[in-house]
């Protein structure tokens, strides 16, 4: 497995994850758990991208501007994930931001999918990016470990 591929599965649990939070309408119980499993996709994601693809790639001339881009990414979505905790749940608010939750993350996801992913499959060796595949894979089982226990 390639670092994209790795990468790739958890693109689509977080995507599945922002479908059902937006469909959570009136069901507070449903939100809450689905809020606090995408919460925490979000933040393990967020950590091992930066980690096993952002920072490896930072230092390449053609990928430092795509690189700080996906960083500053992560920060609006970190963003929008605190203000969703700081609003009332039953609110009509609580939605909006939700879906603004929604719309930053797909797009991040498709800024990656589509542009990043190319990029840097021309700046990495076949080496590095089944390496990466393996620290990410490794650090994201651990995280999800880690909650689990």
């Amino acid at each position: 497995m390639k670092i994209f591929e790795a990468i790739r599965k958890d693109h689509d649990i977080q995507r599945k994850l922002l479908d059902e939070l937006i469909k959570t309408s009136g069901d507070t119980e449903r939100r809450t758990h689905v809020f606090e499993a995408l919460k925490h996709e979000l933040k393990i994601h967020e950590d091992a991208e930066e980690r096993h693809f952002y920072k490896p790639l930072i230092s390449d001339d053609m990928m430092q501007n795509h690189a700080r881009h996906g960083i500053a990414e992560h920060h609006e979505i970190d963003e929008l994930v605190e203000k969703l905790e700081d609003t009332e749940q039953d609110s009509s608010a609580w939605l909006k931001y939700a879906k603004d939750l929604q719309h930053k993350v797909l797009h991040h996801l498709d800024d990656e999918e589509h542009t990043f992913f190319q990029l840097a499959g021309k700046v990495l060796s076949e080496k590095e990016k089944e390496g990466l595949a393996t620290k990410y894979v490794d650090f994201m089982d651990e995280a999800r470990n880690n909650v689990a226990h």
